[in-house]
């Protein structure tokens, strides 16, 4: 495959960043996009857990359509399916219409983002494919930090509805990208599997002790994120009453220590094995959920405390998840894309639980927010040390 690395990072980078935007730079019009459709924020923020969950089916669908097809037509295909949901979100005036087209945009992104990972498979192996797949990465912690900033300034510009249309012109974007700059990566003699040998896959990674450990660490930890995510309009818009211009800058607190952790994910790699940085981040999420259901409970939940204490948990993603898939990936080499997309589906659809956890009951306190993440904590390390047991040593003694 003669394809410039530089090239594939950029065209798997911008399909990668779909995802975050989709999700995040609505957030500051949640409270103008409730009043709109005459709901209440709780329940148009469940419009998240609904694109969560159509995101995750989207994955587990098309990731064995595309090795059966190629990665262009279905990459191409999911894209014109949210370009078409996304310009119909603009024309809705009710909450069901709001949240059965956030599904089906869902189920357009689903299939794009998917075949980010395998494009990069088909092309790279080695250190090239790690170099790509570190600049996908870099991506998918810039969209969250540049959405709502972006939304917020479509929303000063005119309303919320230009938030969706700007989702549009970024997918026709890609559907000339994509289609004039990719090539079709998927080796046409490169064996495929039935759907049944499919299933059977599925069902071999769910039947794995120690992988669902990895598994459940991820999606509980992804859980208690998309808790806050969900929440956040509310808590910082409504609660605390900061502005919509104010809101992307606490936002964008959270990713900057997600990328941080990161970094020092790579560092303690030097000397402790992927195992022990894993429960290291869920014991220090544990115990920031611990200190913000505390802070709740005696009246301390100031903004200040809230937004440290969730910066601290959100930050422990960058020491979470790529510690659990490089554990998982090692029992599924052979598999890969099937574990990844089984992770990513339980991931997914742990975080659209999460939301309908926090928005669909309407409580006017921190308390929903506060006790799904103590509750994602909880499952997280226990479901980590019961199915994968504790870490073994590290490899530096």
């Amino acid at each position: 495959m003669n394809l410039n690395p530089r090239r594939v990072a950029l065209l798997v980078a911008a399909n990668t960043a779909l995802a975050p935007f989709a999700i995040d730079a609505y957030l500051p019009a949640m409270s103008a996009l409730a009043d709109s459709i005459g709901a209440s924020i709780h329940h148009t923020e469940l419009s998240i857990s609904v694109f969560l969950a159509g995101f995750a089916i989207g994955q587990l669908l098309f990731g064995p359509l595309s090795d059966r097809v190629g990665r262009k037509p279905v990459l191409l295909g999911g894209l014109v399916v949210f370009l078409l949901a996304s310009l119909a979100i603009t024309t809705i005036g009710t909450l069901p219409e709001l949240l059965a087209w956030r599904f089906v945009q869902a189920l357009g992104g689903g299939a794009c983002v998917v075949n980010s990972a395998a494009i990069v498979r088909d092309c790279f192996s080695g250190r090239e494919a790690a170099s790509v797949m570190s600049t996908m990465v870099m991506i998918m912690m810039l969209a969250p930090l540049v959405a709502p900033v972006v939304g917020s300034g479509l929303l000063y510009l005119a309303d919320w509805w230009l938030i969706f249309v700007f989702l549009a012109v970024y997918a026709a974007f890609l559907l000339w990208f994509m289609g004039t700059r990719l090539p079709e990566t998927r080796d046409p003699g490169q064996p495929v599997a039935s759907f049944r040998q499919v299933l059977t896959n599925y069902a071999s990674v769910l039947r794995h002790r120690e992988a669902m450990g990895y598994i459940c660490a991820v999606a509980a930890s992804f859980g208690g994120l998309f808790a806050f995510i969900t929440a956040s309009p509310y808590i910082y818009l409504e609660y605390f009453g900061l502005s919509p211009a104010m809101y992307p800058v606490v936002f964008s607190a959270n990713v900057l220590v997600i990328a941080l952790s990161n970094r020092v994910n790579i560092y303690l790699l030097a000397s402790r094995t992927p195992q022990q940085n894993l429960q290291i981040g869920l014991s220090i999420q544990l115990v920031a959920a611990m200190a913000l259901a505390l802070a709740a409970a005696l009246g301390l939940a100031s903004l200040p405390v809230v937004v440290l204490l969730v910066m601290v948990y959100a930050g422990m993603i960058g020491l979470i998840t790529p510690n659990a898939m490089s554990a998982l990936l090692d029992h599924f080499g052979h598999m890969s894309a099937t574990a990844t997309a089984m992770m990513g589906g339980i991931k997914f659809g742990s975080a659209a639980l999460a939301g309908v956890m926090v928005g669909l009951f309407e409580i006017e306190s921190l308390w929903p927010m506060v006790l799904t993440m103590l509750l994602a904590s909880l499952i997280g390390n226990l479901g980590l040390r019961r199915l994968a047991g504790k870490p073994a040593h590290g490899w530096g003694g």
